[in-house]
């Protein structure tokens, strides 16, 4: 895979990523930007300990744009975008609207009149991931080799991140439909570099560490076992992964795919590991889309080992899940989910992973 950086009109990076070695990427970004100027803070709940993003700056993020209009297809003459050459397999970019990003001016300390909320700069970086240059197309659409080629870029970016001051955690997700909230209908997803171990992370790691403290062994790994010992939770088994509903399933359709050995992050998968996970995948969200007959809304996480703590408790996996419960219906998160951060589950992880399989 060949791989090109370049500097969009504002100083952000753009990287393009090939499968032919010979693609040339040298087209220029002709706009008119003004040089980014990120202002994002965060600042720690003293109740529940949890850093919380201020980035007003992004109230004014591309909204919705018509088809004519997206941002992320390639440029075409008299209508630049963020991408400038006229065509790309997978291309990779700073977001011109970020909630962390580097060089923030400011230093840390307190939040005005309240010693107990501490405040810093948002550190960190955003990243915009492009899977295709065809508008109409999908994650789910996409060839083995492709879906590949996009493992192989989180991958590359998840260790590029990792090296960057400040950076404590890699996140690479996908939002899918309207319904989750996307403003851009364009394939794509996203990666952040946190500069703390987010609280999920957290939670898991925290889990992990007991369990092994009791057991003596990996707490994903023993249920990866049983889930398969068990198998009605199961949706698929490959060689190298398994995609099952889990036992606690928070959400209605919920899917997680683990690698059968324990690996840290994606950088750590091995080639046979990649190539079975695309294809996993695609299978995965090939029943996801017709569970419904219809385009699924979806958010696709990665949940990956802390930079530089932890990375020994870790075991890489993916949780899919959507707020579909039926056809015609949405899960909303209301009083118990929102208020209290306590689930309350429509559907049977045994019913889903039935109509899955």
């Amino acid at each position: 895979m060949k791989r090109t950086a370049r500097r969009l009109a504002d100083g952000r990076e753009i990287i393009y990523f090939d499968a032919d070695p010979d693609a040339r990427r040298d087209a220029e970004d002709q706009r008119d930007l003004p040089p980014q100027a990120p202002a994002s803070e965060m600042r720690r709940d003293p109740l529940t300990g949890e850093w919380v993003a201020i980035a007003a700056h992004r109230q004014s993020r591309t909204y919705k744009p018509p088809v004519e209009l997206c941002p992320l297809c390639p440029s075409r003459p008299g209508r630049p975008t963020e991408i400038p050459e006229d065509d790309y397999d997978v291309v990779v970019f700073e977001n011109q609207f970020p909630s962390l990003a580097q060089d923030i001016p400011g230093t840390a300390g307190t939040v005005a009149g309240m010693p107990m909320v501490p405040a810093a700069p948002a550190t960190g970086r955003c990243e915009v991931v492009c899977f295709t240059s065809d508008h109409d197309s999908k994650f789910g659409a996409l060839s083995r080799a492709q879906a590949r080629q996009v493992v192989d870029v989180w991958a590359d970016r998840t260790e590029a991140l990792g090296r960057l001051p400040g950076v404590e955690e890699v996140f690479c997700f996908e939002n899918r439909g309207e319904e989750i909230g996307v403003t851009l209908s364009h394939p794509h997803g996203q990666i952040y570099g946190y500069p703390f171990v987010t609280p999920r992370t957290g939670k898991e790691l925290r889990a992990a560490e007991r369990y092994r403290d009791e057991h003596g062994r990996d707490l994903l790994g023993d249920v990866l076992a049983a889930e398969r010992a068990e198998g009605t939770r199961i949706v698929l088994d490959s060689e190298h992964w398994t995609a099952y509903v889990p036992a606690a399933a928070r959400w209605p359709v919920e899917v997680h795919l683990a690698p059968r050995r324990r690996v840290p992050d994606l950088p750590a998968l091995d080639d046979a590991e990649r190539d079975d996970f695309a294809a996993t995948y695609l299978e995965v969200l090939r029943r996801l889309d017709g569970l419904y007959d219809r385009p699924l809304p979806y958010i696709a996480a990665w949940h990956q080992a802390p930079v530089r703590t932890s990375r020994d408790l870790a075991w890489l996996h993916l949780e899919l899940f959507s707020i579909r419960r039926s056809a015609d219906k949405l899960k909303y998160l209301a009083g118990s989910e929102s208020g209290m951060g306590v689930w309350i589950n429509d559907v049977t992880p045994e019913q889903m992973a039935d109509r899955l399989r």
